[in-house]
């Protein structure tokens, strides 16, 4: 057997936050709502060139955060193109994010979905800025979890 790549990745959620969570994916990263299985319960399918990379289920009860949970996804991370543009958008939408630039790993975003995924946008480092010098770490490289 051989593992080729992500065939994609499904967050969980609310009925409720199925709007912010497609209008998110849309704006931000150019995801499309298409085609999906008749499933029972509410959800949505998001589109990068024909395949749906982004799976959302609406299966939970409103306060599902505090479900007890013992794993956790840290983070979903994407390979891009065109830091500059990004970063202007971001900062159009007025959306929130940190950045660093790691030697030999990348100049990379991370930000929070509606729902709170954090998503991390992986970058050459030849597209950092001069004002993310190599070796400038995120603040979740140091952050203790609670």
């Amino acid at each position: 057997m051989k593992i080729d790549r992500i065939h994609h990745h499904n967050l969980r959620c609310t009925p409720d936050d199925l709007p912010a969570i497609e209008k998110f994916y849309d704006e931000v990263l150019g995801l499309k709502k298409g085609p999906r299985p008749n499933f029972p319960n509410p959800g949505i399918w998001l589109y990068l060139d024909g395949h749906p990379l982004v799976h959302v289920s609406a299966r939970c009860a409103e306060g599902f955060l505090q479900e007890k949970h013992h794993s956790s996804v840290d983070h979903i991370a994407f390979d891009s193109h065109g830091a500059a543009e990004f970063q202007a958008k971001l900062d159009g939408m007025k959306i929130k994010y940190e950045q660093q630039n790691v030697a030999d790993a990348g100049y990379q975003f991370f930000l929070r979905d509606p729902i709170g995924t954090v998503l991390e946008f992986n970058f050459p480092n030849s597209e950092a800025p001069d004002a993310v010098a190599s070796g400038t770490l995120s603040k979740r490289q140091t952050a203790t979890a609670a």
